[in-house]
């Protein structure tokens, strides 16, 4: 256990607790607001300020043990301070002393009732507007699935973000895949995706991004290495990247990885907290990149001979780009990322693109306070489309085959915030037809394809991962 002292509150922080939810991302709905809130009840600016990532129960707080906090006397100074490396951010330009004592209180009294387990119950037949579907639950006992692949034989490797991989069979576990590299689990660090190599069957390359430890111990950056799976264990581990700089921020490290057509390797980088990382090209920080599937460099990426710049840059701009996809049909790049409050975004990704965060955003801060007073400007991208208020979009799919034929070619993005699957129809690049699937199911962290071209769905909380099996 440890102890950390912020604006003088004594936090005791147990082994494996800590007040924030892990994802800030899970960004709060609304409009801008005045950072004057007034008279507004401390439940009216918990629900507006603090729900999306904590929850309207409070369930999303990491967690469940209140005497430390309680021992401090309230959560003014957390309220007021923040805590910027588990990702939480300050509300001091949100709220008055009073307001802020109100909401420490109302959290605290809250959190003393009881709240159920969510348990998410489906019902038989689930008819969208284009397809009928059932749901099948494929694992249970997780905690928080983050990616998903599938061996030539069937099984299903699944990655917990707290540093475990697991193989499935016909839905029961099969092992834990000994081998995996320690993880830097901090705030939404820890081990992430997990795809195979387009040649998995020659070669037996898989591909794992994870937040790895910075070597001094301070600090770490999301890596992605390879491996072979042997006798359940990873073996010959080749590390192909690791982003630089480090940082002790436990927010926005990507990564989502996907292989193009002609081998090359995408992935995302968060700007990890740190806004001017995104327009900054000496650093890996913001940015969608790209290299050979053995980790070296192609001569032709945009940045190669930029002074200074990172070679392995595709694009820059960005602030949290979590899903990467390649569309069905014009297989170009698509990415969905985490805005601020509002703006989360589904971009097309062109080679050395500028998109634009934070100079131009269609989100607001989390206190209300604005970023930027821009949502165009000239040499900047505007995104395909954009949510506001924010889904906290968490991977993105595009449905291919005829498994579905009323979506075939849409796009599938988790959402953590609202806890429901979001279709999204393109129309010559642009999106036609929203609809939202399986709300409140929870939040989903992945939404995949498997070989036979069915749809995986990885939630947490409960941690479980679901098949979409159409129906007439």
């Amino acid at each position: 256990m440890k102890l950390i002292l912020i604006s003088g509150l004594s936090i005791l922080f147990l082994t494996g607790i800590a007040f924030l939810s892990p994802d800030v991302d899970s960004s709060v709905a609304g409009n801008p607001v005045e950072t004057n809130v007034g008279q507004t009840s401390a439940k009216d600016n918990f629900l507006k300020y603090c729900a999306g990532c904590h929850g309207t129960k409070m369930e999303r707080f990491a967690g469940n043990t209140w005497e430390a906090f309680k021992a401090g006397g309230d959560l003014t100074g957390v309220i007021r301070s923040g805590l910027p490396e588990l990702g939480m951010p300050t509300f001091e330009k949100a709220f008055t002393s009073a307001e802020m004592k109100a909401i420490s209180d109302y959290i605290l009294e809250m959190k003393d009732k009881k709240v159920a387990p969510v348990v998410t119950k489906f019902p038989a037949i689930v008819r969208s507007k284009h397809q009928a579907f059932r749901i099948d639950t494929i694992a249970k006992g997780l905690a928080v699935p983050w990616g998903i692949t599938f061996l030539p034989d069937g099984d299903m490797l699944v990655t917990e973000r707290s540093g475990q991989l697991f193989r499935f069979s016909n839905g029961k576990l099969k092992a834990i895949i000994s081998g995996v590299p320690e993880v830097y689990a901090q705030g939404q660090g820890g081990l992430m995706d997990v795809v195979l190599h387009p040649k998995y069957k020659e070669n037996g390359w898989i591909y794992i991004s994870y937040s790895q430890k910075a070597p001094d111990g301070v600090g770490g950056n999301t890596a992605i290495f390879r491996a072979k799976l042997k006798d359940n264990k990873l073996v010959e581990q080749q590390e192909l990247f690791k982003a630089m700089p480090n940082s002790t921020k436990g927010v926005h490290f990507g990564c989502r990885m996907v292989f193009d057509d002609q081998g090359y390797l995408f992935f995302s980088v968060g700007e990890r907290g740190e806004m001017t990382n995104a327009q900054t090209l000496t650093n890996h920080c913001g940015k969608i990149h790209r290299i050979f599937d053995d980790g070296r460099i192609p001569k032709d990426n945009p940045f190669v001979n930029t002074a200074g710049a990172m070679p392995t840059i595709y694009s820059y701009g960005h602030r949290n780009p979590q899903g990467i996809d390649i569309h069905p049909v014009s297989r170009r790049i698509y990415n969905n990322e985490h805005g601020p409050r509002g703006g989360d975004e589904i971009n097309l990704v062109g080679k050395g693109n500028n998109y634009g965060w934070p100079v131009i955003t269609y989100g607001i801060n989390y206190d209300g306070t604005i970023l930027s007073e821009l949502k165009a400007k000239d040499g900047m991208e505007q995104p395909v489309f954009q949510w506001t208020p924010s889904i906290g979009p968490s991977s993105m799919k595009f449905i291919v085959g005829d498994r579905y034929p009323g979506w075939n070619g849409d796009i599938l993005s988790g959402s953590l915030s609202f806890k429901y699957l979001e279709r999204v129809h393109l129309e010559n690049g642009k999106v036609t037809e929203q609809e939202k699937l399986l709300e409140n199911a929870g939040r989903v962290r992945n939404v995949t394809i498997s070989p036979d071209g069915y749809i995986y769905m990885a939630v947490e909380n409960p941690g479980i991962i679901v098949k979409l099996v159409p129906v007439n």
